[in-house]
């Protein structure tokens, strides 16, 4: 048998399910793997073994209140299997850092999140938190007084952020699986860093971290796995049933959902759902065009264009009618976009000046400048962005499914962004970037899946990892599933793990 770690997370599942693997076993391999793995990664910002192993041993004693040996494991979608809390969350009895020295020594939360405790239900086994940057702002995860999270394909490089500790424990086998939350591009900008798939859902889907309770729609929850499968997997825990089998929304505002296993079906399957012309072929466009263009100087670099083409190509000999296509100018969004991110920011509970200081440039700014926003110029940049949001969803509805770069450059340097000045700071953010935060703008669904590695180099020995981004309609998560499948079919990843 393969090691655990190099099994897929639905392999694992049916191992726990079949009995062949207990929660404990599972939970043990891959303590050990971050034990040897997370100094050098620094994918967690903590490790909690003896909650996790007295966790798989309670789930390991349900199972045996059953009538006898092959007794079904209780419900629960991902019973048994192992993940991590990103370190944004809270989980009761556990501290959360925030990825900031200024929330050092604080008692942990009493009550967990809602997410977390959605994934409880579904039976995981949390082992600790994944790091995260200085509350989930930037775009790379290298907080001040800890250790940065680095894509394991060259630990010189950053895992991107904010839910890079996340991706960087899933590339490095370190967890089979890891939930994030993208209000900008948070999980895709780091599955991409690190070579694994990462699904951002449309605004709506989830019923915790649906982006609806969120300042402009931006912020929402989902998956990051090394298969597009096993990124299905966590998407459909990701979605509370009822007991009829719908979806547990606790807003009237939601986005089309789908029957349970209909979200991993169409992983498997690489089938594209009824609706996409003649259901095997897809109309597709394709643009390295961003909404922040005449803003900030973007460049796609020779990689990036290297990963689109070979996206693409994979596309193209599957069938599908790919066509380039560019993105209508958006002159507005970058001015009202850097006003609603800053406003969000205003909002962070910080209000003693000591502790405020203790934050890094970055933040300080953002919090600052939001502060300094009148409610007016707010208001209007909501407007302007909500404009936006019905000129892309028209412009991407056009196709089936629009395909970008996942990121413009190669995995950035550790220390590559300036800590000093938050403006350049913010510009290479965006640079680095450009093609995620226009659609939690827009709440459309978007995936990434890598499709190319560099040439190998004494740093990387494999290459770095370059992708794409599949976006769809409102609700088009089937369809991004199926061709994102697709693609990795067409072109596997590297079977190594590159730590």
């Amino acid at each position: 048998m393969d090691a655990l770690h190099e099994r897929t997370a639905v392999e694992l599942r049916d191992l726990l399910a079949a009995g062949e693997l207990t929660p404990t076993e599972a939970t043990e391999h891959f303590l050990d793997r971050i034990e040897r793995l997370n100094p050098a990664v620094g994918a967690f910002a903590t490790v909690t073994p003896e909650r996790a192993r007295k966790r798989a041993a309670e789930l390991q004693e349900t199972r045996g209140a059953g009538s006898g040996e092959g007794t079904p494991p209780p419900s629960g979608s991902l019973w048994g299997l192992p993940t991590g809390d990103k370190d944004l969350w809270n989980r009761a009895g556990v501290p959360t850092g925030f990825g900031s020295r200024a929330f050092a020594g604080l008692p942990p939360a009493e009550e967990s999140d809602e997410i977390v405790q959605v994934l409880d239900d579904a039976g995981i086994v949390s082992l600790g938190k994944t790091a995260a940057p200085e509350l989930g702002f930037p775009a790379y995860t290298e907080p001040v007084g800890a250790a940065p999270a680095r894509t394991p394909w060259d630990l010189g490089r950053g895992a991107g952020g904010s839910s890079g500790g996340a991706a960087a424990a899933v590339a490095a086998g370190m967890l089979p699986f890891a939930p994030g939350s993208d209000g900008g591009g948070s999980i895709r900008i780091p599955a991409a860093a690190c070579g694994v798939v990462g699904l951002k859902p449309t605004r709506g889907l989830l019923p915790a971290g649906s982006g609806v309770d969120s300042l402009g729609g931006l912020v929402v929850n989902g998956p990051i796995a090394r298969t597009v499968a096993d990124t299905a997997l966590l998407l459909e825990a990701m979605l509370p049933r009822r007991a009829g089998g719908g979806v547990a929304h606790p807003y009237t505002l939601r986005a089309p959902s789908y029957a349970a296993g209909a979200y991993l079906a169409a992983a498997q399957r690489a089938e594209l759902p009824e609706g996409v012309a003649g259901r095997r072929a897809a109309r597709i466009g394709v643009t390295t065009s961003s909404a922040w263009d005449g803003f900030y100087d973007i460049a796609v670099s020779p990689e990036a264009h290297a990963g689109l083409d070979a996206g693409v190509r994979a596309l193209a000999g599957a069938g599908h009618e790919v066509e380039q296509t560019v993105l209508a100018e958006a002159p507005e969004y970058a001015p009202a976009f850097r006003t609603l991110w800053m406003g969000g920011a205003s909002a962070v509970p910080i209000d003693d000046p000591e502790t405020l200081g203790k934050l890094e440039p970055l933040t300080q700014w953002l919090i600052r400048s939001g502060r300094e926003v009148p409610a007016r110029r707010l208001a209007e940049a909501v407007r302007t962005l909500t404009g936006f949001e019905r000129s892309l969803v028209a412009q991407v509805s056009a196709y089936d499914a629009v395909v970008t770069p996942a990121l413009a450059l190669t995995p950035r340097p550790i220390g590559w962004y300036d800590a000093e000045d938050p403006e350049r700071n913010f510009e290479q953010q965006c640079q680095y970037t450009p093609f995620t935060s226009m659609l939690n703008v827009a709440g459309l669904p978007a995936i990434t899946v890598p499709t190319h590695w560099t040439e190998p180099t004494a740093e990387a020995p494999a290459g770095l990892p370059m992708g794409v981004q599949i976006i769809g309609r409102p609700g088009g998560e089937l369809t991004l599933l199926a061709l994102a499948a697709q693609i990795e079919a067409a072109l596997p990843r590297p079977r190594t793990f590159p730590v």
